[in-house]
């Protein structure tokens, strides 16, 4: 019989002196992955109910500073890599 063997016969991380799995780990930081994953989706989707909402000029402002962001971090990163 094993050594690490409780009264039980199950041997486990439960005092045998073993650290935790870090199976148990890797599920925690899975959950929590899905957990933002999720929320963030809820806030893209109440975003984009909202911009629907707006009036025409006040989305394409939006559209016209979105656009001009774009091509100025496409621009750096042109610059950075020398593209």
């Amino acid at each position: 019989m094993n050594s690490n063997t409780g009264a039980n016969g199950y041997q486990g991380a439960f005092g045998s002196g073993q650290p935790p799995r870090q199976d148990d780990d890797a599920s925690g930081e899975v959950g929590k992955a899905l957990l933002v994953g999720f929320l963030g989706g809820l806030v893209s989707a109440a975003g984009y109910l909202v911009y629907k909402r707006l009036p025409d000029e006040q989305r394409d402002k939006i559209n016209n500073q979105v656009r001009s962001m774009v091509q100025q971090r496409i621009s750096e990163l042109r610059e950075n890599f020398n593209l």
